[in-house]
């Protein structure tokens, strides 16, 4: 409410008194012996006070009615009291905000969506299981910029660095391995494509989380050598071996289906090893979830908290009010309302 409005009624509403803060409440509690004031006054004065007496009919309503008027003045007084007193405590009302100041961190997902990734050893499939952890930890970062790499035999970049998480999900939904028919894993070709994003980026921390089933095999560019150069950008790059690693089997007649053996993972460790990263390898869907969840606590931001506290007073309609009481107790003072039947 707006001390324009100062003359509205709602300022003595219980639940308006009940919604301040009180700077300085100890004033509300000499309200109470206001009426002792008057009685000590009528006290003292009591002797020196000229009284005429009349015979007047208590049925006689007009008699009551000036009886009633006597008491208009000290009213007024009193209530003029009353709310000095009130505007004395300080009525506020305080408002306070919160603001958390971060410095976002620049993230690329890195995905494979070539056809060995609908290998079922991670359920439903490896593919449809990246997703879903991928889309569990975007929705855990605040103020974060992500981007989306998709590759296989060629590497694309899906989305460039956002904060539109919304957008990010439905880029997310939409994968599947016939969006880059070219067979193959192009490793470097991803990685050299997430540090080209990251590197003009002002962020002081850059990430690239990197999730394939398999070793390079496409792409003009090797992995460790495009490992190499995002060090050189100052980009972390974690990598995830999803279930086992898919090996093409080759018999002398032709090339057949991947198969899933134990293999050797150390390029994607020395990927992670050249960058300061880490390497991880989810055989299961809660391993895989499990990993995503400690990347993102090594990866928090730290928060600053600003806290802004507003603070309105309202002391001014009370003493506009107390005012208007003083003023009535002056005009009636000298009038027949202050003396009638007591001289």
């Amino acid at each position: 409410m707006n001390t324009e409005q100062w003359f509205s009624p709602q300022w003595f509403f219980w639940d308006t008194l009940r919604s301040f803060q009180w700077e300085y409440p100890y004033f509300l509690y000499a309200i109470p012996f206001i009426p002792g004031l008057f009685w000590l006054r009528d006290l003292l004065h009591r002797r020196a006070r000229q009284v005429l007496v009349l015979s007047i009919d208590n049925r006689d309503s007009l008699a009551d009615g000036f009886v009633i008027l006597r008491f208009v003045q000290p009213l007024c007084v009193a209530a003029c009291l009353a709310l000095i007193l009130i505007a004395l405590a300080r009525p506020q009302t305080v408002s306070g905000r919160t603001d958390r100041v971060s410095e976002g961190i620049d993230i690329a997902l890195l995905i494979d969506i070539s056809d060995s990734m609908l290998q079922k050893d991670l359920k439903p499939d490896r593919l449809t299981a990246a997703r879903k952890v991928a889309r569990d930890f975007i929705r855990g970062r605040l103020q974060d910029r992500i981007g989306l790499i998709i590759f296989a035999g060629e590497a694309f970049s899906l989305c460039p660095l956002t904060t539109d998480y919304d957008l990010l999900y439905g880029f997310l939904d939409e994968l599947n391995p016939g969006m880059i028919p070219t067979a193959g894993t192009a490793i470097g070709s991803a990685i050299a494509l997430s540090v080209n994003n990251l590197r003009d980026s002002k962020s002081s921390t850059r990430v690239a989380i990197l999730i394939s089933d398999g070793d390079n095999t496409s792409g003009n560019l090797d992995p460790i050598t495009a490992a190499k150069l995002a060090s050189a950008y100052g980009v972390r790059i974690y990598t995830i071996a999803a279930g086992r690693i898919s090996r093409p089997f080759k018999s002398d007649s032709a090339e057949v289906a991947p198969m899933l053996e134990k293999a050797d993972h150390s390029e994607l460790q020395n990927i992670a090893l050249a960058t300061s990263g880490k390497y991880f390898q989810a055989t299961d869907n809660l391993t895989l979830h499990t990993i995503f969840n400690q990347i993102d606590r090594l990866e928090k931001v730290k928060f600053s908290e600003v806290r802004f506290t507003e603070v309105k007073d309202f002391y001014r309609p009370y003493l506009y009010w107390a005012a208007v009481c003083f003023l009535a107790a002056l005009l009636t003072k000298s009038t027949f309302m202050s003396n009638v039947l007591e001289d």
